[in-house]
Formats: C-alpha cells, sequence, structure tokens
C-alpha cells in the first residue's frame, strides 16, 4: 500500500512547494496556484488586454512550472519571478501573433451620452491610455506592466524579463517618453481627472 501523501502547510516555501510538485504532492500545485495564479492573471490581462487570452496564458504558464518542477533549482530565481517571465514571454508571444492592438470594448455603447452621443470623457480617456500603453513595443509594456502594475522593483522586473536592471530603466524611460508624446493631447484632461 502506498503511503498517503502529505498535503503542503500553507506556510511552506515555493522551493519546498515546487520540490513537493517534483515529486508527485497532490496539494503543492493548489497552494502554489493559489498563491501566484492572481497575479500571472493580472500580468496576462495587462499585456494581453483579454482575460480568456489571459488566463490561457496562465494555463500553459502552470503547465510548464510542472514540467519544470523535476529539475528545480532552489538557487535560481524566485517563483514568483520564473513565473511571471514564463508568463511575460507567453503573452509577447501572443502579441506578436496577432499583430494588432487590443480592441475596444464590446459594450462601448453603454457609455455614451444619451444626450450627444459622445463618449464620457473618462472613458475616453482611460480608452486613450488604454490604447497609448497597448502601442508600446512589447518589451517596454512588459516592463511597465511588471513596475507599475504588479508592483515589481526594478531588480525583480529585470530577473522576469530576464534583462539586467539597467535595462529595466531604459525600457521604462522610452516607454514613459512614448506615452508622454503619445498622450500629450490628453494632457489637460488627465490632469482635470486626477484632480
Amino acid at each position: 500500500m502506498e503511503p498517503a501523501r502529505q498535503q503542503p502547510a500553507a506556510e511552506e516555501t515555493d522551493d519546498g512547494l515546487v520540490l513537493r510538485l517534483a515529486d508527485g504532492c497532490d496539494g503543492a500545485m493548489a497552494t502554489l496556484s493559489g498563491r501566484h495564479l492572481p497575479s500571472v492573471l493580472a500580468c496576462g490581462w495587462r499585456i494581453l488586454g483579454d482575460r480568456a487570452e489571459a488566463e490561457d496564458v496562465a494555463q500553459e504558464t502552470f503547465v510548464r512550472l510542472l514540467r519544470k518542477a523535476p529539475e528545480w533549482r532552489t538557487d535560481g530565481p524566485a517563483l514568483r519571478s520564473w513565473l511571471l517571465r514564463v508568463a511575460t514571454n507567453l503573452c509577447i508571444d501572443r502579441r506578436r501573433a496577432r499583430a494588432r492592438l487590443a480592441p475596444m470594448p464590446e459594450n462601448i455603447d453603454r457609455f455614451e451620452d444619451r444626450e450627444n452621443g459622445s463618449l464620457d470623457d473618462d472613458l475616453a480617456i482611460r480608452h486613450a491610455v488604454r490604447k497609448a500603453v497597448a502601442a508600446l513595443p512589447d518589451r517596454q509594456r512588459a516592463a511597465l506592466v511588471l513596475v507599475h502594475f504588479q508592483g515589481f522593483s526594478g531588480q525583480e522586473a529585470a530577473s522576469a524579463l530576464g534583462v539586467s536592471t539597467e535595462a529595466v530603466e531604459s525600457l521604462l524611460a522610452r516607454a514613459r517618453r512614448r506615452l508622454r508624446k503619445t498622450l500629450s493631447p490628453h494632457i489637460e484632461n488627465l490632469l482635470e481627472v486626477r484632480s
């Protein structure tokens, strides 16, 4: 009779859980996905602009973790960084494959001002920002998402992207310049919304 597999403790380290996953522990993947799935989904959604595609990327990311588990090195990158690096690369591959901007929401008509048929200013500004971020080159967009939306430090983003910290700073600087240029016609409206 095979001994019952131990369920992982909630406070167990990510590295310990990945090693348990490699050994076939049934609860290790559930605990890991509980810890990291929200971040992977959020990263995918912000890069791709599509919830279903973000879910596909998240699923593929965890499938890759399952395959990687037997050769996992505890002296390598942190699991969170590794997961987001895989997810970011999968998102970039998808964006390159579809080679188009994220579409406007299908239900955009419900935000129209019924009196004059124009979009609400706040929605128009949010759309302009979303469109500008979506138009950034893939690496710049990924760096921006990781640092400004996921709350990564420059070093964590560098690890997730597989580049140096200086490269992340350069990507962010170029992304900000590009956004500033693209959004300059909207700057007065953006400042009004923030105040």
